[in-house]
C-alpha cells in the first residue's frame, strides 16, 4: 500500500529530530544541539487515526552556516520536500522569525505542497507567540511543546487531514527492509545511490559521513522494499558511547534486528578481510538474518576472485551459506545481481518445509551417521518439525538434549542444506527433551 510521505523541515535546532522521534515512538534520529547533526533524510513508519505514513527527518537549512556539508544538507532537504505529500515546517517560538525561517518558507511556497506550520518550544503554550509566524504566508501556525508532548495530537490530526483519500485498490503488501552494513568508507552510500539510480544519500570520502540510518523506499519486481544505509561500524573501543558516532553504532545494530535482509559490504580493494568485517558478518548471522555479501570496489585493481573467495570461506566459516557478488558501485558493474540475490536469500529464509519431508530428511541423515552417545546412553531423535521462518527454525525432540552436541547439530544442518536450498540464510536447530513439547 502506498504510504503518504511527511517531511519535517526547518532551520537547525528547532526540534525536528525530537519531533520525529516522538512521533515514531523510538529514538531513530540523532538528537544533539550541534547544528548539522542530521545530514541525510531519515525515513520511519508512523501511524495516526488509522492512516500509516512515512515520516522524514531532514537536516537543518541554513545558508549562513560554514558546515562543509550544508550544500548537501540543503539538497537532501529539497529532495525530501519534492517527494513529500505533506510538509511539517518547524520554527522556534522562543526565538521568533529568523532569516533562515524566511528562506525555508520561500522554498515551501514555491513547492506548492500542503504545509503544516508548527511553532515549537512553547512549553507554557503561549498562543500569542505564534501570531508573528502568520507573516510567513503558510497558513495558521500551530503551537507545540514537543519535549512536553503538548499539541502533538492536534498536529497529527492536521497532517492526516491533508492526505489524499485512500484508494480502495491499494493493498497491504509487506515492506521488506534491507539493511546495508559494513566498515566505514567501504562504499555503502555509493551502493545505495547506484541501486536506486539517483543521488539519495550524501556521498563523501570522509570516514563517518553517514551517521544516521536512512530508510529509502523503492520497488523491485513489484515488491515494496526499503534500503537502510547505516553508519559504518567501528571497533567498539574506538567509539565513545556518549558521542554522535556512538549513537550511530547502536542504531546500526538496531537496524540489523529490524531488517528482513542484510547486505554486508566488504572492501574489494583490500587484499585482506579484517577482524571487523568478520564481526559485522557475525552480528548479522547471530541476529538470524538472511544476507548477501557484496564485495565493492572490485574495479580498483585486478585481483583473483578465487583467492578472495577462499579468504571469505575461511573467515566466514560460521556462515558457509553466504551468497556473494563482486561489484563496483562506481561503475555499476555487477550491481544488477544484488537485488536478485537479496530476493533469493529472503525467499529461502521464508521457506516452510512440511513435517513429513523434514522427517524423511532426518531419517536419511540418521542412517548415514547415528546420533552421538555418552556414558552408554545414545541420543534418540523422535521427530522434527518447523517452528517458524525468517530464519527457518526447526525443533528436534530427543530423549536427552544434552547428548546432541554442536558437531552433530552442524552435521544435521549440512544435510538439510544438501537437500533444500537455504543459501543466503542461517537456519536454527532447537533441541528439546521429553515433556518440552
Amino acid at each position: 500500500m502506498y504510504k503518504p510521505i511527511v517531511a519535517v523541515v526547518g532551520r537547525p535546532n528547532v526540534g525536528k529530530s525530537t519531533f520525529f522521534n516522538k512521533i515514531c515512538g523510538k529514538r531513530i534520529s540523532i538528537v544533539d544541539d550541534t547544528p548539522g547533526v542530521t545530514r541525510d533524510r531519515l525515513y520511519a513508519e508512523a501511524e495516526w487515526s488509522g492512516r500509516s505514513f512515512l515520516l522524514v527527518d531532514t537536516g537543518g537549512i541554513d545558508s549562513k552556516s560554514d558546515d562543509k556539508f550544508q550544500k548537501d544538507i540543503r539538497l537532501q532537504a529539497e529532495i525530501a520536500i519534492e517527494e513529500a505529500d505533506v510538509i511539517v515546517f518547524l520554527v522556534d517560538g522562543r526565538v521568533g522569525i529568523t532569516g533562515s525561517d524566511e528562506e525555508v518558507a520561500s522554498i515551501l511556497q514555491r513547492s506548492k505542497k500542503p504545509v503544516v506550520l508548527v511553532v515549537n518550544k512553547l512549553d507554557n503554550f503561549e498562543i500569542e507567540k505564534t501570531y508573528e509566524f502568520y507573516s510567513l504566508g503558510l497558513g495558521e501556525p500551530m503551537p507545540l511543546s514537543v519535549t512536553q508532548s503538548k499539541g502533538i495530537g492536534d498536529i497529527l490530526d492536521a497532517i492526516v487531514k491533508k492526505f489524499k483519500p485512500l484508494n480502495n485498490e491499494e493493498n497491504n503488501e509487506k515492506l521488506i527492509k534491507i539493511t546495508i552494513v559494513g566498515r566505514p568508507n567501504v562504499g555503502k552510500s555509493s551502493l545505495v545511490n547506484r541501486l536506486l539510480g539517483e543521488q539519495r544519500v550524501v556521498v563523501s570520502d570522509i570516514e563517518g559521513t553517514t551517521r544516521d540510518s536512512v530508510l529509502v523506499p523503492f520497488k523491485y519486481n513489484k515488491q515494496d522494499f526499503a534500503l537502510i544505509d547505516t553508519a559504518g561500524l567501528r571497533r567498539q573501543r574506538a567509539v565513545e558511547k556518549v558521542s554522535i558516532e556512538g549513537y550511530s553504532v547502536l542504531r546500526t545494530m538496531a537496524s540489523i534486528e529490524e531488517a528482513e535482509v542484510a547486505i554486508i559490504v566488504f572492501d574489494g580493494s583490500s587484499e585482506t578481510i579484517t577482524e571487523q568485517d568478520v564481526r559485522i558478518a557475525g552480528f548479522v548471522h547471530e541476529a538470524g538474518k538472511p544476507s548477501v555479501i557484496v564485495v565493492n570496489k572490485w574495479d580498483i585493481k585486478a585481483k583473483s576472485k578465487e583467492n578472495f573467495l577462499k579468504n571469505l570461506e575461511s573467515s566466514l566459516s560460521f556462515m558457509s551459506y553466504f551468497k556473494v557478488v563482486f561489484v563496483s558501485a562506481l561503475t555499476g558493474a555487477g550491481t544488477g545481481q544484488i537485488m536478485e540475490y537479496v530476493l533469493e536469500s529472503y525467499q529461502n529464509s521464508s521457506k516452510r518445509i512440511t513435517t513429513g519431508l523434514l522427517n524423511d530428511l532426518l531419517h536419511d541423515a540418521i542412517l548415514r551417521y547415528e546420533p552421538p552417545a555418552k556414558n552408554g546412553e545414545r541420543a534418540k531423535i523422535k521427530y522434527i518439525t518447523q517452528a517458524s521462518t525468517n530464519p527457518p527454525t526447526f525443533v528436534l525432540f530427543v530423549n536427552n538434549p544434552k547428548l546432541i552436541n554442536f558437531a552433530y547439530s552442524r552435521y544435521l544442518e549440512n544435510k538439510f542444506r544438501e537437500r533444500m536450498d537455504f543459501s543466503g540464510t542461517p537456519i536454527k536447530l532447537v533441541i528439546k527433551g521429553k515433556g518440552e513439547e
